[in-house]
């Protein structure tokens, strides 16, 4: 049996309504900063519960503009995490700041206490990252925050309906970025991101930011990018953000069943803890196992496309060269770059794909 890590053929089998929105858009021209973008914006805030949403040209953008709209700049210094995708630690550079990495935790989330350590004179903003879809500890980083007067940017770009206490992901701290990548819960045909806010200044700021700074067509507030969201991809996000409550609740349903037969298998098998106060929304079901490379190779000859998120962490990459890291500095991060092996989880698995993939596991450990 095969067990795909991409579900997009099996999402798009029908893709004739989203052709019909396509042809409607097309006869009306509307291609730049159209209709649908503000009412993709509109229904987006709605859904994570904030006043604004501003659509940019992928959630890189997303993290990128905010930083500059937050006003970090040369000679600051931002923290994040240290077991990030690399578009996190890349948005803090191209703002032309300093990345400073703080290790994970047990969740494979940042950890406060090192968020607290890592804070300099030179700090303007701590980015933490709702890492795979579970959310990082806000209180606690909103405190740190608070208490050295900076602001928080979440990397919400892999947790879209993702909560903490009853409070969505990405309306926590003074902005949040997501992304709209194909393989993201709420997805589109191509690259997208938005950010959300529930500051009309910087939502302001934001929307000149991915605009060439153009306050009017003749008139340039400042020298700006040009990532503005497709009106194309607002259309195919309009009809997708319909279906996400499914969506969400798929997924999180077949992590449940995957966590109750994967929790017999410890101590082979370490799942991350889970906090009843949170929601994972399962970008990534990742869990700790150990002879990880030969349980990849297992399941990938058995047609599972599993995958690992990532085997080198970023501190150790060639990009990360000039912050001075070695091996040793970020211990957590790097023990789960070794271990941890993330299975399919998304929306359209059947019950015998599940079933496969839990009984090849359990066949690896017996």
């Amino acid at each position: 049996m095969r067990v795909p890590y991409s579900y997009l053929d099996r999402q798009f089998q029908d893709i004739e309504p989203y052709l019909d929105d396509i042809r409607a858009l097309v006869k009306s021209g509307d291609f730049t900063l159209g209709a649908p973008v503000a009412e993709f914006e509109r229904r987006f805030a709605e859904l994570i519960g904030t006043r604004f949403a501003v659509g940019v040209g992928s959630g890189t953008d997303a993290l990128l503009l905010s930083l500059k709209a937050l006003g970090v700049g040369p000679g600051d210094e931002v923290v994040t995490a240290a077991n990030t995708f690399v578009a996190t630690a890349g948005a803090i550079a191209l703002a032309g700041a300093r990345v400073v990495f703080a290790d994970c935790d047990d969740r494979f989330v940042i950890d406060p206490d090192l968020v607290e350590r890592a804070v300099t004179p030179r700090t303007k903003a701590i980015l933490p990252v709702h890492w795979g879809g579970q959310p990082a500890d806000m209180p606690r980083i909103l405190k740190i925050a608070a208490r050295h007067k900076l602001p928080v940017l979440e990397d919400a770009c892999q947790s879209i309906g993702a909560s903490l206490g009853g409070k969505s992901c990405g309306s926590l701290g003074a902005a949040a970025g997501f992304s709209l990548h194909p393989l993201k819960n709420l997805n589109v045909w191509g690259d997208g991101g938005l950010i959300t806010t529930d500051s009309e200044e910087l939502r302001d700021k934001l929307v000149l930011l991915r605009n060439h700074g153009m306050s009017t067509r003749d008139e340039y507030a400042f020298y700006a990018h040009n990532s503005r969201l497709d009106s194309l991809q607002a259309v195919v996000g309009l009809r997708l953000i319909k279906e996400f409550d499914w969506i969400t609740k798929t997924r999180i349903a077949n992590a449940a069943k995957l966590d109750l037969a994967l929790s017999r298998l410890a101590p082979k098998v370490t799942l991350p803890r889970r906090a009843p106060e949170e929601r994972h929304v399962y970008h990534l079901y990742q869990f700790l196992a150990h002879d990880r490379d030969r349980l990849l190779k297992h399941l990938q000859e058995r047609g599972i496309e599993a995958k690992v998120h990532y085997p080198v962490p970023l501190h150790l990459q060639s990009a990360s060269r000039g912050l001075g890291c070695k091996a040793g500095d970020f211990p957590k991060a790097e023990s789960q770059a070794k271990a941890t092996i993330t299975l399919p989880v998304h929306q359209h698995l059947t019950a015998e794909e599940l079933a496969y993939m839990i009984s090849c596991v359990e066949e690896f450990y017996s």
